[in-house]
């Protein structure tokens, strides 16, 4: 077994593993990245079904650093879109505008609902003015940002559906991440006072979004990454041999064969459990525990094909309901019109499940019929408008953020800091929940570490020394 010496390795080829190994290309390194899908971009990658074509869920790209903008904007160009934001919940047979808006609701869930949604909200706000109460669960954020109706109708349900778990198990860290500075206040004060009103990543009414599929920002990372680097797709990584204090090496394997590799630097965007579990000697009996008990949730994707030129307006629809197998639903061509051919469209579902539940063990037509029949009983679609359709698992989508994870990762990273070249990166990785433009951050960061590593007292670490060269008309495309 022949054994393969680059400069730094990167395991997976999601866009923190490509924004890393792109920025050590981009400084004249040699990075080299394995992937263990065919294609690049991880859950940010486009899937193609004949002449259709499908995000893993609907991704937005929008982001408050404008260095992270200016690379996305560069690499893809004049041809990116703008994208207008238009979101709801379907509570029963009735949608209600997410972010929520007070006369939108008052007509969705009718005036003695929304009269105590906001007693509940100023009731709330007075409790903690007295006394703030404690801050554990996703449960205990919500209520006491919106009160306890507005969870109770608009949050408790689809969360608990999402995760698989009771909102008071699921951690406040990831609604404070997911919704961060969203309160009823703000969302009151948005409706009165539009553009005067403060403002809230989450409430962006566009986004930018590649005419091909979000994929795209992947594949330009990839394709940039090249002549100085290399992506090594359907190569999926078994050993990671350490010698106590730093990682000597990596076993592959692609196309029946074990490959070997050996770097100065290894940056692991892979699940943080799976790397544990890679590691040649095993770790520790107390890390290896703690591993297993961090959880990841796996998403199965059903796309319907649809003989019509549009079914919806939005961008995302938000499904409660726990009769309905899905969670999401979202329709390509109202992102671009270049996910479907002329005249048709096409809508994608999200079920999220863990592997070994129903979801992911049926077989895909079973999963096709299933989902085309609830999207008819919403009224969505005639069954003889139906052209196709198409399935894809994705292991390990998102990380479980159930309430005391923080003790067993912290325990995790604490034993991997002890490898000096070592850097993990992205949602996965670093066991953190992360939008498309933060996973880029955290790659550029663990290559900007590595550089100054190189180059010592040159100083920063993060994006910023690296995405320093990017001039305005770069930034333009």
């Amino acid at each position: 077994m022949d054994t393969e010496r680059p400069g730094a390795l990167v395991l997976g080829g999601g866009l923190a593993g490509l924004s890393a190994a792109w920025a050590l290309a981009r400084a004249g390194r040699s990075a080299w990245v394995l992937e263990r899908d065919a294609g690049v971009g991880g859950l940010a990658r486009t899937a193609v079904r004949g002449a259709f074509r499908f995000d893993l869920g609907g991704h937005r790209f929008h982001t408050p650093d404008g260095a992270i903008e200016a690379l996305v904007r560069r690499l893809l160009g004049p041809e990116l879109l703008t994208v207008p934001r238009r979101s709801q919940i379907l509570l029963g047979a009735r949608y209600v505008d997410y972010p929520l808006r007070p006369l939108n609701a008052l007509a969705g869930v009718g005036a003695r609902a929304t009269c105590a949604m906001l007693a509940d909200y100023v009731l709330e706000r007075l409790r903690a003015r007295l006394s703030a109460p404690p801050m554990v669960s996703l449960e205990d954020w919500v209520v006491s940002r919106f009160g306890r109706a507005t969870f109770d109708l608009y949050f408790k349900g689809y969360t608990e559906k999402i995760w698989g778990l009771d909102a008071q198990r699921i951690s406040m860290e990831w609604v404070a991440q997911r919704i961060q500075g969203l309160s009823l206040g703000v969302a009151l004060k948005r409706a009165l006072l539009g553009s005067r009103a403060p403002h809230v990543a989450t409430l962006a009414e566009e986004f930018l979004y590649p005419p091909p599929g979000i994929g795209r920002i992947a594949e330009r990372l990839g394709e940039e990454i090249e002549p100085a680097g290399r992506v090594l797709t359907a190569t999926a990584v078994e050993a990671v041999e350490h010698d106590g204090s730093r990682v000597r090496g990596v076993t592959a394997r692609a196309a029946g064969q074990d490959h070997a590799f050996e770097a100065a630097e290894l940056v692991s965007t892979i699940p943080l459990t799976a790397l544990v579990r890679m590691l040649r000697p095993r770790p520790p009996a107390e890390v290896l525990e703690a591993a297993a008990r961090l959880r990841y949730r796996d998403l199965v994707i059903v796309a319907v094909m649809v003989d019509r030129p549009r079914v919806t307006d939005q961008t995302w629809i938000y499904v409660p309901d726990r009769r309905v197998p899905f969670s999401r639903i979202h329709e390509p061509t109202n992102w671009s019109a270049q996910m479907a051919p002329p005249g048709q469209t096409l809508l994608v579902t999200e079920h999220f499940c863990f592997r070994g539940d129903d979801a992911w063990r049926a077989p895909d037509e079973r999963l096709a019929e299933v989902t085309i029949a609830h999207l008819a009983r919403l009224g969505l679609l005639g069954r003889r408008e139906v052209l196709d359709s198409a399935v894809v698992r994705v292991p390990r989508a998102y990380p479980l953020f159930e309430v005391g994870y923080e003790g067993q990762r912290r325990l995790i990273r604490a034993y991997l800091g002890r490898f000096r070249n070592l850097h993990l990166a992205g949602r996965a990785g670093a066991f953190a929940y992360m939008n498309m433009d933060q996973a880029i951050a955290s790659g550029l960061g663990a290559a900007a570490d590595i550089l100054s590593r190189e180059a010592p007292g040159n100083g920063a670490a993060g994006a910023e020394p690296i995405l320093a060269g990017l001039t305005p008309s770069e930034a333009r495309g």
